[in-house]
């Protein structure tokens, strides 16, 4: 896997953005509060980590319930986290709150796709658990 980022400060005078083009040819843009000399036009870095982390456990998610050939119509994660005051400011608690939407889902079949993704399958909790306490939480919507 690769990933290259580019200061956008070195082309002018754009503060504190970052553009990163994954290894796949997409392109991220990223930047910085304007406290920090950014200039607020992206999420800062540490949001991004915290988005791909809510990426991929969904992914896992939705693709377990799947392959269990349950009725899943819809996954939201909703994120709550906090970090060290000190630098390294690493993320030292996470709750990963699951909002799963579909036709008779049983929440013990949920719960248990939830806990394979993050005991199991999800490769950004399993780093970021080496800092912070991993919550989850869930919820079932009938459509």
């Amino acid at each position: 896997m690769e990933c290259v980022v580019n200061w956008m400060g070195a082309n002018g005078p754009s503060g504190m953005s970052f553009v990163a083009e994954t290894g796949s040819g997409h392109v991220l843009t990223m930047d910085g509060a304007p406290d920090g000399g950014g200039r607020n036009l992206a999420p800062r870095p540490m949001e991004t980590v915290l988005a791909g982390t809510g990426g991929c456990t969904a992914y896992d998610v939705v693709l377990i319930l799947q392959r269990g050939r349950h009725d899943v119509r819809g996954c939201k994660v909703v994120l709550k986290a906090d970090r060290a005051s000190t630098d390294p400011k690493v993320f030292t608690a996470i709750n990963f709150h699951f909002v799963v939407t579909g036709r008779a889902l049983k929440a013990d079949v949920v719960e248990r796709a939830i806990a394979l993704s993050h005991e199991k399958y999800c490769s950004a909790t399993a780093m970021l658990a080496r800092t912070a306490a991993i919550t989850t939480s869930f919820e079932l919507v009938e459509v």
